[in-house]
């Protein structure tokens, strides 16, 4: 349960300003069907993340532990301080042939790669040694943060400044950085 609760507050907070979460934001002004962008968000997210803790799951049967606390110590500062960077989203002016599902999925999943979400989804892995758990808990996180945008939007965003929320995902990265740290120094 720890995998899946660590995974889900770890990506939901560090989720809000990202940029796939401007691009929630952005479909479900573009097609008005939040349910439908929804199940998009959800399918590239089970596959990309999926890929992830698989990828994670192996790094950490192949590394050594002591290496493997100090790489992931490293790692989780190095996503605080990409955190505090607020995203952009470039649009694209091609059009639309494919729908809101297929559009929102194949976007979505191309969005994610090598994003900080996906980066920390590889390391919550190789912490926890669990696909199902580390891809459960950061999906439903991303679920959670990108369904904000798309239900909710324009309205959060006038609500919660996105520096204190950026702040506050930085600082979880750090905590688990400093905890990575010291299991490295101890020797794991």
């Amino acid at each position: 349960m720890e995998a899946i609760l660590t995974s889900f507050v770890l990506v939901a907070i560090s989720e809000m300003g990202d940029k796939t979460q401007l691009l929630a934001l952005t479909l479900a002004s573009k097609y008005r069907r939040p349910w439908v962008v929804m199940g998009g968000i959800l399918a590239a997210t089970l596959l990309n993340h999926g890929l992830a803790s698989g990828v994670g799951t192996w790094i950490s049967t192949h590394v050594p532990e002591r290496v493997m606390a100090a790489v992931l110590a490293a790692t989780f500062v190095a996503f605080g301080f990409w955190t505090l960077k607020p995203d952009t989203l470039e649009e694209s002016a091609k059009p639309d042939r494919f729908g809101p599902f297929l559009t929102t999925t194949v976007l979505f999943f191309l969005a994610e790669m090598a994003d900080k979400t996906q980066l920390a989804t590889v390391a919550l892995a190789a912490r926890y040694q669990s696909v199902v758990l580390v891809t459960t808990g950061t999906t439903l996180g991303m679920l959670a943060s990108d369904g904000l945008a798309v239900f909710l939007g324009e309205r959060l965003a006038q609500t919660v400044p996105m520096k204190w929320i950026r702040v506050g995902a930085a600082s979880l990265f750090f905590a688990f950085g400093a905890a990575s740290a010291w299991a490295a120094v101890r020797g794991a």
